[in-house]
């Protein structure tokens, strides 16, 4: 047995004194001594806490509860901010979650919303090549114009017009 498989089985034996360790873990304990010295301190400190008694509260301890729990109920009540100064500072913050998640979800939604407009907007990349291509293609088909109405003022017997 290792200090780790002796770590899952220190909690049993703490909590439950009466029960003996399995073999193992004694054949491990008196192999190692920082297992047996923490085995030893925590039934120290177990033992230690079975021992100690809570303090009695004092004999006025309830009239003066009650007294400031009167004069609170009579004071004004705190203004906006001071209340949300004190839900911020001592709430556990669980009010807030589902509006957290609201806003998560709004950004979200315009944070898309403004990727699709960016994609929608934006034409498409167009190679160099292509554009030479498309200035080749109107080339050739100003030289083909340019045949026709070459041959549309010849004559007949092949002579040019003037």
């Amino acid at each position: 047995m290792n200090c780790h498989e002796f770590q899952n089985e220190l909690e049993d034996l703490v909590l439950n004194p009466a029960k003996a360790p399995s073999r193992a873990a004694q054949a491990h304990l008196s192999g190692c001594e920082p297992c047996s010295v923490e085995l030893k301190e925590l039934r120290a400190t177990f033992a230690a806490m079975d021992a100690w008694t809570a303090p009695e509260p004092s004999p006025w301890f309830d009239t003066r509860v009650n007294a400031r729990i009167r004069a609170e109920q009579k004071a004004a009540p705190a203004g906006f901010l001071e209340r949300m100064r004190a839900r911020l500072l001592y709430n556990t913050g669980a009010q807030f979650r589902p509006m957290m998640a609201g806003a998560m979800a709004l950004v979200l939604m315009l944070g898309g919303a403004g990727v699709l407009t960016q994609l929608k907007s934006t034409p498409p990349a167009r190679a160099a090549v292509v554009d030479d291509l498309q200035i080749l293609d109107r080339n050739d088909q100003a030289i083909q114009e340019m045949d026709l109405l070459d041959d549309a003022v010849q004559d007949e017997d092949g002579t040019p017009q003037t």
